[in-house]
């Protein structure tokens, strides 16, 4: 028998509240044997594989131990609060028709979730929409109630919204649905022990309904951190490298989770007194995924997917916009243009898998040794440029060069399948320009000017600096220089 072949690759990402964490190894098993099946037409034979060749094992032991510890809890605390108040039949009742709902939302949008699955970030935060649904569930419902509304809301979007391929992804999904619950329960005490008539709508138009109002907003906000909290540390176990920046990077889309929490107040209390309205809560939810998706899609235009950097067409816009303030305030701006010194080898004589490796490393010296308000960008093939507003005169800009330069000259990239023996440093040239500078009136201009400096650099060996037009007269006394070593910023500046 001809040995199976499985691909294995460590992937980082999760889905946010409610969030699925996906993390862990993904396979890809190339060699699912071909059967004949009773209809003529062929098709692939999917056999469960044995337990003990699940990738949940494969994962590190401080997340397998997190993974097993939060769905025993979960487990645990759904089961003793099952029985905890009695079960009426308008409880059977809205639990139907909060079911319904989210089944119709889940439906109506899977098609947009799954372009938002594969257009996301694979180390942020994915933010859905289920909780509309399961927070409604834990207003007005008993205990059981919330915790089946949990499972079936996951349930439905991993049968509906997940793609067909789900090989190595169930462990991540139930971790996720397990972080919820837990969240789920601790709302669930604080509703019982703080608002009047739990489990239903909040109170009326009185002292006792704002207070009730107040009790809702803890327990959302408890249950948000639960599930947040315990998804953040299941990635860093998963990739002890990733930047608790890089986790954060998208936190403003957490509004999206504050509106799904909003959305299932509303649900809890239309669900109460007039049912017939929930479809509208179903066909706004449609609508604000759309937009999701439309700002998913302009997110990803602006940074580029090999090194994490500015798109060319985002980084021009934000250089024009920078230089219009330098222009209206009379500040100085700086202009850099890098190059990677002969970078066709790297494709030539490793490969181009190895030539994106370089440029990654390349991007990520660049990114650590300017500052937040800086914007790097990739500006074509080997080429990165850098925006640097208020940069002060010329030999800051060149010393910001030199910086660059020295710190790109010491990194070693190795080979993926390397013995030990074959390395490949790398040097970069770089071009710049400032201004205000004779003949530099606008970006045009200045991008001339540093391209010039660009191929001056390359002509004279490479490796090296050049700057282009003539320095800018320092607008005061004393000018500050750029600090010798800033945070990273962001790939958008």
């Amino acid at each position: 028998m001809r040995p199976r072949s499985i691909e294995y690759r460590l992937i980082v990402h999760f889905c946010s509240s409610d969030r699925s964490a996906q993390f862990g190894y993904h396979v890809a098993d190339r060699s699912r044997p071909l059967a004949r099946c009773r209809s003529g037409v062929h098709g692939l034979i999917h056999r469960p594989a044995p337990v003990k060749s699940w990738p949940l094992w494969k994962v590190p032991k401080p997340l397998l131990t997190l993974i097993v510890l939060v769905i025993t809890v979960a487990v645990g605390v759904s089961t003793a609060t099952a029985f905890m108040m009695p079960i009426r039949g308008v409880d059977l009742l809205r639990f139907a028709i909060l079911a319904a709902c989210a089944w119709a939302a889940i439906e109506l949008t899977r098609h947009i979730e799954r372009k938002r699955e594969f257009t996301r970030s694979s180390v942020t935060a994915y933010i859905d929409t289920k909780a509309v649904w399961s927070f409604a569930a834990v207003i007005v419902l008993p205990p059981v109630f919330a915790s089946i509304m949990v499972v079936l809301t996951y349930g439905l979007a991993w049968l509906r919204v997940q793609p067909h391929n789900r090989t190595g992804l169930l462990y991540r999904w139930v971790f996720s649905c397990a972080t919820v619950l837990c969240g789920t329960h601790a709302a669930v005490a604080v509703l019982a022990l703080g608002m009047s008539g739990y489990p239903g709508a909040p109170g009326d138009a009185s002292l006792a309904g704002l207070a009730d109002l107040g009790v809702v907003t803890l327990a959302a906000v408890l249950r948000w951190g639960i599930n947040t909290a315990l998804v953040m540390v299941a990635i860093a176990l998963a990739n002890p490298t990733v930047h608790v920046r890089d986790l954060f990077s998208n936190f403003s889309e957490q509004l999206l989770e504050a509106g799904a929490m909003g959305l299932g107040l509303v649900a809890a209390a239309v669900v109460v007194g007039n049912p017939f309205v929930l479809p509208g809560i179903v066909i706004a939810m449609v609508a604000l995924h759309r937009g999701l998706l439309v700002h998913q899609y302009q997110r990803a235009s602006r940074f580029d997917a090999k090194t994490g950097l500015a798109s060319a067409g985002w980084w021009h816009e934000f250089a024009e916009q920078t230089l219009a303030h330098a222009r209206d305030h009379q500040l100085t701006m700086g202009l850099l243009i890098i190059d990677i010194d002969h970078f066709k080898r790297f494709n030539d004589t490793y490969g181009h898998t190895h030539g994106d490796r370089v440029l990654r490393a390349v991007a990520q010296e660049i990114i650590a040794e300017v500052r937040d308000q800086d914007a790097c960008g990739r500006w074509g093939g080997e080429e990165f440029a850098v925006v640097l507003p208020d940069v002060g005169d010329s030999r800051n800009l060149r010393n910001v060069a030199e910086r660059i330069r020295r710190r790109v000259q010491s990194v070693v990239v190795e080979p993926a399948d390397h013995d030990g023996s074959a390395t490949s440093s790398v040097t970069v040239s770089l071009g710049g320009a400032i201004y205000p500078s004779a003949g530099i009136s606008g970006l045009d201009e200045l991008l001339l000017s540093a391209d010039t400096a660009l191929y001056a650099a390359k002509n004279a060996g490479r490796n090296t600096v050049r700057l282009g037009g003539v320095e800018a007269p320092a607008a005061e006394p004393e000018r500050r220089s750029l600090p010798q070593q800033a945070e990273p910023p962001s790939a958008s500046a």
